[in-house]
């Protein structure tokens, strides 16, 4: 329980940084942000904006008021009574638009970290068995490739290979497992290989120890002593490295999505700073980064499961 108090109050302390430093980041973009709202709601308008209505703006967000009464004001709405804000281009509740798209980021963000997680886990165990031989060779050189290039030019190669030449699945779209697989593919790539490269490492430690040396002596196959033994005791950093690359994910999302066209927070997050639209750009922040703190909150209590003797004070 003690420990529980904790971690809820890191997490508290972590999103006020986090909400602090994005709002302070946002208003030192040049450029007012109510010539940017009349920008978004006048398209094609923009010099028939008059100072009345930049006014008016001004007077309806409060942009008038200093940086840091606004700030506060934001974080009494947002901690006390849990209102976030409304959309200054969709004119809606930000939590009803994030409500829409957070779904979308989950299947996809999901979808990603169980292909990183599998095919990470599975290869790495497969290199380990097959250590200095050719086939660990490859793999590892394939790994080096995975973890240097970059999520969205691995997404551009992807769809020049299997949607322009191929022709298998669709560039964009949303809603079904063809839309799904290029933009899981692209965001999951970097993550399998390091998955993968922690799993190697940690397998070979494992297996060098002497209680495997025993269960090998015993006349045990490789393959039972591996699920019964060597998997669980290896699995520690392997689990730590994929709460971290979840982070990645969720983060590598804001990219991915955009280029897809998937309907996610990623996308809306990069309209709204493009739009200088506040509230929407606080939301999508707080969003992503509560999303990563529990999932490192569930990699901390899946530890004392894999290890008994871990345990919280």
């Amino acid at each position: 329980m003690k420990y529980f108090i904790k971690r809820t109050g890191f997490m508290a302390l972590t999103l006020f940084a986090v909400c602090a430093l994005t709002f302070f980041l946002m208003n030192v973009i040049p450029g007012g942000t109510a010539e940017l709202i009349l920008k978004h709601t006048f398209v094609g308008l923009e010099e028939s904006v008059t100072e009345e209505q930049l006014s008016q703006i001004s007077s309806r967000y409060n942009l008038d008021d200093p940086l840091y009464m606004q700030f506060f004001r934001w974080i009494r709405e947002a901690f006390v009574t849990g209102d976030i804000g409304t959309s200054y281009v969709f004119k809606k509740p930000v939590l009803y638009l994030l409500a829409l798209r957070l779904p979308a980021t989950i299947q996809l963000a999901g979808t990603s970290m169980a292909l990183a997680a599998v095919a990470g886990v599975s290869l790495g165990i497969y290199s380990a068995l097959q250590e200095n031989r050719t086939s660990d060779h490859i793999l590892r050189i394939v790994t080096l490739f995975g973890v240097s290039m970059p999520g969205f030019w691995v997404a551009l190669i992807l769809i020049l290979i299997f949607s322009l030449k191929l022709k298998l699945v669709p560039v964009l779209g949303y809603g079904s497992l063809e839309n799904l697989l290029l933009p899981a593919a692209a965001l999951s790539l970097h993550s399998a290989a390091a998955v993968m490269r922690v799993t190697r490492t940690s397998m070979l430690e494992t297996l060098g120890q002497e209680y495997i040396r025993f269960a090998k002596a015993k006349g045990l196959s490789i393959w039972r002593i591996i699920s019964r033994h060597a998997f669980k005791n290896a699995m520690l950093p392997v689990v730590t490295v994929i709460g971290f690359q979840m982070g990645s994910l969720l983060g590598g999302t804001v990219v991915i999505e955009k280029i897809f066209a998937w309907p996610g927070i990623g996308s809306l997050l990069v309209d709204s700073i493009s739009a200088r639209d506040l509230p929407m750009v606080q939301g999508c922040v707080l969003a992503i980064v509560t999303m990563f703190l529990l999932v490192n909150f569930l990699v901390d209590i899946l530890y004392t499961r894999l290890d008994p003797r871990i345990r919280y004070g």
